[in-house]
């Protein structure tokens, strides 16, 4: 897809748009009705060195964006006590809208410092660019592996296995 196309199902679905942005940073859609998201379209949970699990929370934008979509995910994110606040949007930002993203400081894990406000456009995330976060490869387990199941042989089989072995005795 180019930033043409996106650009048209922006405007023809902006729905179908939001989904198809958060596909491309692997974001699970927020729960919820249409319109009822409270600032959080989508959101990315990981592990940090810590065995905490922690949240990044995305805010997708298809149309005009100032500085007022930054501030409010600042809000989104210290309500929701995320690590990591994303804003996808068409437009490039500001430079207004970058200076409030950097104000809101930095995350350090082992990986890396990483913004706590981060603006991604959809040419950004087409060309290859990603979220600054910790390596999913390395930390995206939100279960603990759960020992492998042994087979256990119910009783009647063992019955007639020493059953047949009388017989041929």
């Amino acid at each position: 897809m180019s930033v043409q196309d996106a650009q048209a199902l922006a405007e023809a679905d902006p729905y179908q748009f939001q989904w198809w942005a958060l596909g491309l940073v692997g974001a699970r859609p927020a729960e919820g009705k249409k319109g009822a998201d409270k600032g959080i379209d989508g959101r990315i949970y990981f592990h940090d060195g810590d065995g905490n699990t922690r949240q990044i929370v995305l805010s997708v934008k298809a149309g005009h964006v100032s500085v007022s979509h930054v501030r409010d995910l600042v809000g989104v994110v210290t309500r929701e006590k995320a690590t990591i606040g994303v804003l996808i949007t068409m437009e490039p930002p500001t430079k207004p809208m970058r200076t409030e993203a950097v104000s809101a400081g930095f995350y350090a894990s082992p990986w890396g410092v990483h913004a706590v406000i981060q603006i991604l456009t959809v040419e950004d995330l087409l060309a290859g660019k990603a979220i600054s976060r910790p390596p999913a490869s390395q930390v995206d387990k939100t279960f603990k592996a759960a020992p492998k199941a042994q087979r256990q042989i119910p009783k009647a089989e063992l019955l007639q296995f020493e059953e047949d072995r009388d017989d041929s005795a």
